[in-house]
């Protein structure tokens, strides 16, 4: 199992990124994928899943601001992140839904003026 996070970097508030997690060594369809993010001394928040079936389910403070979907063909997840806010800077990651294990090296998301 190997997914591997990318898109991430420095924007200003209220601007937007969109992440890719692209994934390998698994049957890709078959498995939701979950984007995690973890802040600096903080814990590790839930951001999105998107399940087999192509329904979401977000976090609280992402509702209505990101987007999460996913291309079988391509084997990979994005997270579309608009209107950003400094609270969103952080390590995102993604991993297989309910396996934080298999989570790759995270890309650095950045909200500052």
């Amino acid at each position: 199992v190997q997914l591997v996070e990318s898109g991430g970097g420095l924007v200003q508030p209220g601007g937007s990124l969109r992440l890719s997690c692209a994934a390998s060594g698994f049957t890709f369809s078959a498995y939701a994928v979950t984007w995690y993010r973890q802040a600096p001394g903080k814990e590790r928040d839930f951001v999105a899943t998107i399940f087999t079936t192509g329904s979401t389910h977000y976090g609280d403070s992402v509702k209505g601001r990101f987007t999460i979907s996913r291309d079988n063909g391509k084997k990979t997840v994005y997270l579309q992140m608009n209107n950003l806010k400094s609270e969103d800077t952080a390590v995102y990651y993604c991993a297989r839904y309910g396996a934080w294990g298999t989570r790759g090296q995270g890309t650095q998301v950045t909200v500052s003026s």
